[in-house]
């Protein structure tokens, strides 16, 4: 089975001319891209949790001893939380409206959860003005990018699936999924 096939994409438009732009806090008046001032926020302590789902396939998973995958290019799963890890601390570089943090916590988790699938955890914790939802998500994207790269060589049927924001805590309001 190509799961290839599987994947449904939907197509939408946006009339700008009607769409209110000012609601997004990194749009200003004039609808040009600007920078959020935290300035005047109180530091808070700040946790989100991303995770991603990844198809692997039974060809890697095979691979798996004791919890990693050992290929050519070395241990994948340690290697993916090592490139998560310097993702996540270089968020500010990535994404041009995300703010420089202080980072106090990053926790990269990569865990079979059935015969063919990966999830991988992210978990970021700092105290400060602003969230750190976008170093999370980044941290799971790059580790599943890691995984990737390093397994294509085995198979190139692999699917990073779905990334999103598991927790959110800390700011003007939680998330639990």
């Amino acid at each position: 089975m190509n799961l290839r096939k599987e994947r449904r994409f939907r197509s939408f438009t946006i009339d700008f001319k009607t769409f209110d732009l000012t609601k997004f806090s990194h749009i200003d008046k004039d609808n040009k891209p600007k920078m959020v001032n935290v300035g005047a926020k109180t530091i808070s302590k700040r946790r989100a949790v991303a995770e991603a789902k990844m198809f692997l396939g039974k060809e890697i998973v095979a691979l798996l001893d004791k919890k990693e995958v050992h290929t050519k290019k070395g241990p994948v799963f340690q290697t993916a939380v090592i490139a998560g890890i310097q993702a996540v601390k270089k968020t500010a570089d990535l994404i041009p409206m995300c703010h420089p943090l202080p980072l106090d916590v990053i926790d990269i988790d990569i865990t079979l959860i059935d015969p063919e699938h990966i999830k991988i955890v992210c978990a970021v914790e700092m105290e400060g003005k602003t969230g750190v939802e976008m170093e999370a998500l980044t941290g799971a994207s790059v580790a599943a990018l890691t995984v990737y790269d390093m397994c294509k060589a085995i198979s190139q049927d692999m699917i990073i699936k779905e990334i999103y924001v598991l927790e959110k805590t800390g700011g003007k309001s939680d998330i639990k999924k």
